[in-house]
């Protein structure tokens, strides 16, 4: 019920931006339709090579993953959670869950806020940020990361997991949040060679699954069997594109008209307003945000870059990859993104350090 409500309000956004366009973008709400299909290119580059390649990566990787999972106790699902949402998370998830729903639970929830934030956030926004603000970039991603938690239980809790559940499945995940803070404390430089390496090879694999794909879709020519045929990982990433024609119009309105409370809120909180626009376009996407950064004061860096960590895409990719796979998993996106959101603004907020990085 959730879902198709929020699914209206979507088509309502591509009704407007539509409409928008057609009378020659007089409100601005016509150039974000068209920015949702122009967001089929990149998103095609970064999802179809993995989608395609998940079924082999699960069965190779599986052999070694699973018997330690199964020692540990938790659903080999959750390694999934170490790819993004978009980026073959969720396929891994669903093709190693011994338990249909921990795996929904792997690829949309922690995958949306852990995969996103190792294996997108971290090493495209060390590139993106300036030298000076690596510190507060990477303390940020610390306190992002310490407010996950709050994600992976509202949406477990929302899913129907049990509280200790949710932790003892999370376990892997909250080791390596833990190991990743430490890293980005002790040596930040060396994680951001690590994490510049750790992109390459993803891009690479994604890379060569997406010619692998092409070559087989264009010859025929089975090249590596087993691999999932492109027009499925096609159909995944046309379906977001959908979605974005009517979510960014959508997103839009909700900027434009909490712009001047939340900058009103923000000034008594000690924000200002670049990084109050910061958090209003990370739902979207966090590279403006990352871009902004220079500009915005200590307290904003640290408290967007914490945001990002559960935020990122929430109102955009994630929201159009999860109604293309599994659409009654949306209510459970968006609650757990918020909370874990929420905690991290406030951690931000709260912390004393928050006003002394740099």
């Amino acid at each position: 019920m959730i879902n198709h409500m929020i699914m209206i309000i979507m088509a309502l956004g591509a009704v407007a931006g539509g409409i928008d366009r057609i009378m020659g973008n007089r409100f601005g709400y016509g150039k974000k339709f068209e920015e949702g299909f122009q967001y089929l290119g990149p998103t095609a580059l970064s999802m179809v090579g993995i989608i395609c390649l998940a079924p082999l990566v699960s069965g190779t990787l599986g052999k070694l993953i699973i018997p330690v999972y199964r020692f540990l106790g938790v659903d080999p699902a959750m390694f999934g959670s170490l790819l993004a949402i978009d980026m073959g998370g969720y396929q891994l998830s669903m093709e190693l869950a011994e338990n249909p729903m921990i795996g929904r639970y792997a690829g949309i929830v922690a995958a949306s806020v852990f995969g996103c934030t190792i294996v997108f956030t971290v090493p495209v926004g060390m590139g993106l940020i300036e030298e000076r603000d690596r510190t507060v970039f990477a303390r940020g991603i610390m306190l992002g990361l310490a407010a996950m938690p709050a994600a992976l239980i509202a949406g477990g809790a929302v899913c129907g997991l049990g509280f200790w559940e949710i932790l003892h499945q999370n376990l892997p995940v909250l080791v390596l949040a833990l190991l990743l803070g430490i890293g980005l404390y002790r040596v930040p430089d060396g994680m951001v060679k690590g994490f510049e390496v750790f992109a390459v090879l993803i891009r690479a694999v994604i890379t060569a699954g997406l010619v692998l794909a092409a070559v087989t879709y264009m010859t025929g020519f089975v090249v590596i069997p087993g691999m999932a045929p492109v027009e499925e990982a096609m159909a995944v990433v046309s379906s977001i594109g959908v979605v974005l024609l009517g979510s960014l119009p959508v997103t839009e309105f909700l900027q434009r008209i909490l712009k001047r409370p939340c900058t009103v809120l923000g000034a008594k909180i000690g924000l200002d307003s670049i990084s109050v626009l910061g958090l209003l376009v990370s739902i979207v996407s966090p590279i403006p945000a990352l871009a902004m950064m220079k500009d915005m004061n200590e307290k904003g860096k640290l408290v967007n870059v914490a945001y990002m960590v559960s935020a990122a895409s929430m109102l955009a990719a994630h929201l159009g990859f999860t109604v293309s796979t599994e659409p009654d998993m949306l209510p459970v996106l968006l609650i757990s993104k918020a909370a874990g959101c929420t905690a991290a603004v406030l951690l931000g907020l709260v912390l004393p350090e928050a006003d002394g990085i740099g």
